[in-house]
């Protein structure tokens, strides 16, 4: 068994012992694997070990190996900012994008989505603790921003991304995960599409399932420690 082979079948088996340890529905969770810096032969292991979901953060490295590994049936998730003159790129080449926090982007997107694919799959991101420093809508102005990218053409609004504040304490990460529940429960009520939250990362995962992740995005867990260009690890 191959060292990402083994990272997989435990991250699944986590996952799994998540959803039976909080009662949620088995399956329920999804598993992203944040493959950023990340070679297409390692996502080709990945693959080959069973992992279809693989989320991207840089546009020029992800287009590679979208090329790449053309010939296996991957789901491609942007999760990274998104600068305007990326969008046409973004548009045509992946299944997902869980970042968008401005209408312009979501605007952008809709016009260049070709017409021959399926409708782009939507998550906005909120600023769910409201740092200066992050990206998302505010909590406040979520319900009347969704209510502008479900007007869009050829977008599916399938739910909302949260990247929570760094701490060591428990109980201020839990509250985090509890509000964004609450966004996501008001969402699901006005819109049939919406299936989806996106929230929980290697240090958060157990945490995130247990107040109503559907879909985890890790990185390390899957991949081990991520190297840069200068082969060092962060």
């Amino acid at each position: 068994m191959t060292d990402i082979k083994k990272r997989l079948f435990v991250t699944d088996s986590n996952i799994k012992k998540a959803e039976i340890a909080f009662k949620r529905q088995t399956g329920s969770v999804q598993l992203l694997a944040v493959s950023k810096t990340w070679s297409s032969e390692v996502l080709r292991d990945a693959a080959m070990a069973g992992q279809r979901l693989f989320g991207e953060n840089y546009l020029q490295e992800a287009l590679v190996k979208i090329d790449d590994l053309a010939d296996l049936n991957l789901e491609w998730h942007f999760i990274g900012p998104i600068q305007s003159n990326k969008t046409k790129d973004i548009a045509s080449h992946f299944d997902w994008v869980q970042s968008i926090d401005r209408l312009k982007i979501a605007q952008r997107l809709s016009n260049q989505r070709p017409s021959e694919l399926a409708d782009l799959n939507i998550c906005i991101q909120v600023n769910i603790d409201n740092e200066t420093t992050k990206s998302g809508v505010a909590m406040e102005d979520l319900l009347a921003f969704a209510e502008q990218i479900n007007k869009l053409e050829r977008l599916s609004l399938r739910g909302l991304m949260i990247i929570p504040a760094k701490t060591d304490d428990p109980e201020q990460q839990r509250t985090s995960f509890k509000k964004a529940y609450q966004l996501y429960t008001q969402l699901t009520d006005l819109y049939p599409t919406v299936d989806t939250l996106s929230m929980g990362m290697t240090a958060d995962m157990t945490m995130a399932i247990a107040e109503g992740s559907t879909m985890v995005r890790i990185g390390t867990a899957v991949f081990g420690q991520r190297h840069t260009a200068t082969g060092q690890v962060n």
